[in-house]
């Protein structure tokens, strides 16, 4: 069985966690939308993840809607003491599937409600607001409201997601933010400045899409990079990222048992100088 422990930690609010951890969204059914397909693997993938050393599981209540927190419920109600769960409120899903802005107070303030009753929790140790109203947009009205509720002891901790610095240093003004997540990964490198900005914060920064955006010639490239190491193209992401910065916290999600053992053995991954400098220069290659 894969271990996440040489990830390494960082602190996410007052809790140390390790530097791997698991994103539940793929749990729910396609299109993260519905029941899952196997329901018994779904809680498997779960428990395995926490034998494993997980101690940091990201979510939200409108995967599914409601079905992925249901299910994290079941496999692990009651949690360990040191497992920190992490939800986003700020989208609702349409009858359709759909993603939708859900922003205002009474929006916000039921998605807490749900995402406490649907974990069991009696408050949520961080709730990232996520952004769908642009990047221009203020985002002072919603994250207000999600202060508010902090303040009354639902929420612990407060994070931002899909936002820019503009909006970062705007939510800083509001409320402590003790993590940003947002799309990164080896190829996709918009956001290299923030990243070393937040490092000197303390605040961690949680990327999405590890593997999302790659041209044919920087997936061949990335495949060329495992081939010589004996590992798989996703391992070689994620342990670029993992030696990207140490407040980096992975979250890669998976309905697959066999996917998850692939994920986390990422963390005892090796990735000579060679291979990151190679790696490094992903995104100065362009598709022929």
């Amino acid at each position: 069985m894969s271990s996440v422990d040489g990830s390494g930690t960082f602190r996410l609010g007052e809790v140390p966690v390790k530097r791997l951890a698991y994103g539940a969204m793929r749990l729910s059914g396609p299109g993260i939308f519905g029941p899952p397909r196997d329901r018994k693997t779904a809680v498997a993938v779960l428990r395995e993840a926490v034998s494993s050393g997980v101690n940091h599981i990201d979510t939200s209540d409108y995967y599914g809607p409601h079905i992925t927190n249901q299910l994290i419920r079941e496999a692990l109600h009651p949690y360990p003491d040191d497992l920190v769960i992490v939800t986003k409120i700020g989208a609702r899903r349409g009858a359709d599937g759909s993603w939708l802005p859900a922003s205002s107070p009474a929006e916000l303030r039921q998605a807490v409600h749900d995402n406490l009753r649907n974990l069991s929790l009696d408050e949520l140790d961080v709730v990232n607001l996520r952004n769908m109203l642009g990047s221009e947009a203020s985002i002072e009205p919603p994250l207000t409201a999600l202060a508010d509720l902090q303040r009354q002891g639902l929420v612990r901790h407060i994070g931002l997601s899909n936002v820019t610095p503009a909006q970062i240093a705007e939510g800083r003004r509001i409320c402590e933010i003790v993590c940003v997540q947002n799309q990164y990964n080896v190829a996709y490198r918009h956001d290299d400045a923030l990243i070393d900005r937040l490092a000197g914060d303390r605040i961690a920064y949680m990327p999405f899409f590890p593997l999302g955006g790659f041209t044919p010639i920087q997936s061949s490239t990335l495949s060329d990079v495992a081939d010589s190491l004996g590992a798989t193209p996703t391992q070689v992401a994620l342990a670029w990222l993992l030696r990207r910065a140490q407040h980096i916290l992975l979250i890669p999600g998976t309905s697959s048992l066999a996917r998850l053992r692939e994920n986390l053995a990422a963390a005892e991954l090796n990735l000579p100088d060679e291979s990151r400098q190679r790696l490094d220069g992903l995104t100065s290659q362009v598709a022929s």
